[in-house]
């Protein structure tokens, strides 16, 4: 077994919490946060509700009109007026560097929440595929260019949404971006969101000791513009092939409550490389589910193969 569930982390919370609930009388003032992918889904209500604690957060989003005017929102029914907006396209190695270079003192709690799920074969300019490259890749540069941001927090919390599309994929590190095996958009999709719950396990092993814990989650199924490939069709056949024929459908509001439990709670303090889901840690996923944690995600030597690849590749 990959991981220890003998101290499994659970809590008063469950899957119809939503992420005011969790956040409830937790003071972040003083922290600073950022959070990428939060102009749209359930990055603006984990933005909304750390920022509803007193957190200072930054908005690292693609559009920053859109960031803008979400920031706006939040500050209107926050009353934070600590709401930044920085442009990031976690696709692009130039716009991370920049991001991380703009940073200036600690980060306390990195999201890396933005993702991209199920679009047809895509590759970056440097021949990557595009959902690694934007889910995995593209987050790792992020988190080892704030480092030292996060290890000058002393405690820094990094959040990985990941999925349970997982389920559907190891990292196939013999052909990563797809220029050998035929494509197929959900395992690219999965073995991308594997990645995530990898880099919370590496993550942890290697920074613990500046402080640093990393969670991955699976925040739960909401109708987000993250299904934006998916078209009817494609739709009624994804339900038909769920238990009990249909996907129990979160609000936005719940869909963020993992991410801002890993994030914030106190009940998660030193706590680091597991996979959640409901606000609970996951348990072993079985045959032929829907829930639960893959052991090939929380495997520490994939963990550390997949570091050691993705610095590789980052460094061209």
């Amino acid at each position: 077994m990959a991981q220890p569930f003998t101290d499994r982390i659970t809590t008063p919370f469950s899957a119809t919490s939503t992420a005011a609930e969790v956040i409830e009388g937790i003071d972040l003032a003083g922290r600073r946060v950022v959070v990428t992918g939060a102009a749209s889904g359930i990055g603006v209500e984990t933005a909304r509700a750390l920022a509803d604690a007193g957190a200072e957060v930054t908005l690292a989003v693609r559009d920053t009109a859109v960031g803008r005017r979400t920031a706006d929102d939040i500050t209107a029914t926050t009353g934070n007026s600590h709401i930044h907006v920085a442009p990031l396209d976690l696709a692009d190695p130039g716009s991370v560097a920049a991001f991380t270079a703009a940073w200036d003192g600690p980060l306390h709690i990195l999201v890396n929440n933005a993702g991209i799920s199920g679009p047809p074969l895509t590759r970056t300019p440097q021949g990557w595929e595009i959902q690694f490259a934007t889910n995995h890749l593209g987050h790792f540069a992020l988190a080892r260019g704030l480092h030292l941001a996060l290890a000058a927090a002393a405690g820094a919390r990094i959040v990985s949404v990941s999925s349970s599309g997982h389920l559907t994929s190891p990292v196939v590190f013999d052909d990563i971006h797809y220029h050998e095996r035929p494509y197929e958009r959900w395992a690219a999709y999965g073995q991308s969101k594997t990645a995530n719950a990898l880099f919370a396990v590496e993550a942890t092993r290697r920074w613990a000791d500046d402080g640093i814990t990393a969670n991955a989650l699976m925040p739960g199924a909401v109708q987000t513009n993250l299904g934006r490939y998916i078209d009817a069709e494609e739709m009624q056949r994804l339900l038909a092939q769920q238990p009990g024929g249909g996907f129990n459908f979160k609000t936005i509001a719940q869909g963020a409550a993992t991410s801002v439990l890993l994030a914030a709670s106190p009940l998660l303090d030193g706590v680091g490389g597991r996979y959640f889901e409901d606000c609970n840690q996951a348990l072993p996923a079985q045959p032929g589910g829907d829930r639960g944690v893959a052991d090939h995600a929380l495997d520490p030597a994939a963990a550390a193969r997949l570091w050691q690849i993705s610095e590789k590749t980052m460094a061209g």
